[in-house]
C-alpha cells in the first residue's frame, strides 16, 4: 500500500490485509483469509484467537509488545517506578520524561495508537458479520461477546489517554477520541467524552448479556474475555466515571469464584496465568518469544536485555519505605538489592524490583496479567468509602490486606484518611501494571516525584506536571493527523 491508514480510516489489520492478503494472526501460529474469517464460526473462534494474540506480539520496535508494553508506558509518567542509574539505559526515557506523549512523531505513539485501534477494527469485523455466519449460534454468541468487550475495553483506553478525563455531573462534552462501530475509510471526527463513554457501557452491557452462560476453557482460557472480566472492566469504567455503586457491585461481580494468592504465590514473578488471582491475562508460551520486544524484557528482574542489566527497575524509595515490614509486598522489592535474581552482569541497587520474573535470563517470555481479584477489592473499597460507607470499605480493604500482612488490623478510618490508605495499597499492590497514570489523572492529583530520593532529577528532568495541564493529554500521531481531515489535534 502507498498510503499509511491509521485508527478511524481503513485501520491496521484491514490495511495489513490489503498488502499482505492476510486477515487475522490466529493462536498460535496460522493465518485465515478474509473471506475464511466469516465462512464458519470456527473460523470465526480462529480468528478472535487472533485478536487474543494481538494483545502480546512484538510489534515495530523494542519495546511494543502489546498491553504489558502499553501498562509500562502508563507506569513510567507516574512517580513509582524509578531508573535508579545515572549511566544506565534510557529505553522508554521518554515516557517518563513526558515527551513520548506529546511527540507526534514518536514511534511508540504511533504504535499505542495504532495497536488499539488494531483490536477495534478486528472486533468489527467479528461484531458486523457473525450473525450471518454458518454455525451454531451459542458460539456466535461467544465471539460476538469478546468481540464487543474488546471493542468496549480499547475505546475506553484510547479515551483515557487522549481526551480530558471524566467528571460525573458534568456534560462532559470535551473532545475524545473517534468512535470506530464500522470499518472505513471515511475519516471519523472526534466523539464526546461522553458520547464514547456512552458506547463503551453499551458494548460492555450487550457482551455480559452474550457472554452469560460461556465457560471458559484450555490452558489459555484466561486470555478470553467472559462475564468475570466483563464485569471487571465495568467497574474500572464506573471507577473513571464516578458511578461508585455501580464500580463497586461490578467490582464484587468481577472477582466472584476466584481467591487471593497465597504469599507464596505472591513472590514467584507474576507470570503464570494459573494463578487463581488472575481473572484476565495473556497466556505466553515458549514458541511466542517475543526476546527483546516484550513486557519481561523491560519489567522483570533477571531477563538479560541491556535496559534491565544496566537500568534495572526499582521502586519510589518512599513508598517502599511506608510498606510495613510483615507485609509480603514489601519483598517484591529489596532495599540493597542484594536478593535480586539478577542477570549476568546485571547491576544491584536500592530499592530494586524482583516482582516480575521471565521464565530465565535467557528467555523473556512470562503470561501477561491485565486483571486480577486484588485490583477488583481495590476497586470496591474505593467506591465504597467515596459513598459513605465506611465499613463495607474497610472490610473490603481488609479482605485483601490480611491475605498480604498477617498483622494487619482492619482499618477505623474514614473519609479522606480510608481513601488515602485505599489509594496507598492500590499503589504498592498494582505497581508495575499499568495503572498509575491513569489513576492520577481520573482522580485529578498531580505528578509529583519530588522528595524522592532515588529519582535522578538529570534523568527524568521532569519532576511535576500540575493538574489541568495540557501535558495530560496525548497527542494525535501525525499519521493519523495526515490520513484523516476530520480529526482536531489536541492543544500543543
Amino acid at each position: 500500500m502507498k498510503k499509511y491508514i491509521l485508527s478511524s480510516l481503513a485501520l491496521v489489520t484491514l490495511a495489513f490485509s490489503s498488502c499482505k492478503k492476510e486477515f487475522l494472526d490466529t493462536y498460535p501460529t496460522t493465518s485465515v483469509a478474509a473471506a475464511d474469517a466469516l465462512a464458519s464460526t470456527s473460523n470465526a473462534i480462529a480468528a478472535l484467537n487472533g485478536i487474543h494474540r494481538i494483545m502480546y506480539v512484538q510489534y515495530d520496535a523494542q519495546g511494543q509488545a502489546g498491553e504489558g508494553s502499553n501498562n509500562i508506558f502508563r507506569d513510567l509518567m507516574g512517580e513509582d517506578i524509578v531508573y535508579p542509574l545515572a549511566n544506565g539505559s534510557t529505553g522508554l526515557i521518554g515516557w517518563m520524561r513526558w515527551q513520548t506523549h506529546r511527540n507526534v512523531n514518536a514511534g511508540d505513539l504511533r504504535y499505542l495508537y495504532r495497536f488499539y485501534y488494531r483490536l477495534i477494527s478486528n472486533a468489527n469485523v467479528l461484531i458486523n458479520n457473525i450473525d450471518g455466519v454458518p454455525g451454531p449460534d451459542a458460539d456466535k454468541k461467544i465471539v460476538k461477546g469478546q468481540a464487543l468487550a474488546y471493542r468496549g475495553w480499547a475505546h475506553f483506553q484510547l479515551v483515557q489517554l487522549w481526551g480530558k478525563r471524566y467528571v460525573a455531573g458534568a456534560p462532559n462534552t470535551q473532545p475524545g477520541v473517534p468512535l470506530l462501530l464500522t470499518n472505513t475509510l471515511e475519516g471519523q471526527p472526534r466523539a464526546t467524552v461522553e458520547e464514547v463513554y456512552t458506547q463503551i457501557n453499551k458494548d460492555l452491557d450487550e457482551a455480559l448479556t452474550l457472554l452469560t452462560g460461556y465457560t471458559r476453557a484450555g490452558t489459555a482460557a484466561k486470555s478470553n474475555f467472559n462475564v468475570n472480566v466483563v464485569h471487571g472492566i465495568k467497574a474500572r469504567v464506573a471507577l473513571t466515571q464516578q458511578n461508585w455503586e455501580l464500580a463497586a457491585t461490578s467490582a464484587i461481580a468481577a472477582r466472584n469464584g476466584f481467591t487471593l494468592m497465597s504469599n507464596a504465590q505472591y513472590l514467584s514473578g507474576f507470570n503464570d496465568i494459573s494463578n487463581p488471582e488472575w481473572i484476565w491475562g495473556s497466556r505466553q508460551i515458549d514458541d511466542h518469544n517475543t526476546f527483546f520486544f516484550s513486557y519481561f524484557a523491560y519489567i522483570s528482574a533477571n531477563f538479560n536485555s541491556t535496559v534491565l542489566r544496566t537500568q534495572p527497575r526499582a521502586i519510589n524509595a518512599n513508598l517502599w519505605d511506608a510498606i510495613p515490614a510483615t507485609d509480603i509486598r514489601k519483598q517484591c522489592w529489596d532495599r540493597t538489592g542484594a536478593t535480586v535474581p539478577v542477570p549476568p552482569g546485571g547491576a544491584r541497587v536500592p530499592y530494586q524490583n524482583k516482582k516480575f520474573l521471565a521464565k530465565s535470563s535467557s528467555l523473556s517470555v512470562g503470561d501477561v496479567p491485565y486483571m486480577r481479584a486484588a485490583e477488583m477489592y481495590l476497586i470496591e473499597a474505593e467506591a465504597r468509602a467515596r459513598q459513605g460507607q465506611n465499613l463495607a470499605a474497610q472490610t473490603a480493604l481488609f479482605t485483601l490486606v490480611r491475605n498480604r500482612n498477617a498483622s494487619y488490623t482492619q482499618s477505623t478510618a474514614t473519609g479522606q484518611a480510608l481513601i488515602d490508605e485505599i489509594l496507598f495499597n492500590r499503589r504498592i499492590e498494582l505497581w508495575g501494571e499499568g495503572f498509575r497514570f491513569t489513576d492520577l489523572k481520573r482522580l485529578n492529583l498531580p505528578m509529583s516525584r519530588a522528595g524522592i530520593p532515588n529519582h535522578l532529577v538529570a534523568l527524568t528532568q521532569v519532576t511535576t506536571i500540575p493538574t489541568g495541564d495540557i501535558q495530560w493529554e496525548f497527542l494525535f500521531p501525525q499519521d493519523e493527523m495526515n490520513a484523516n481531515k476530520a480529526i482536531v489535534q489536541n492543544p500543543l
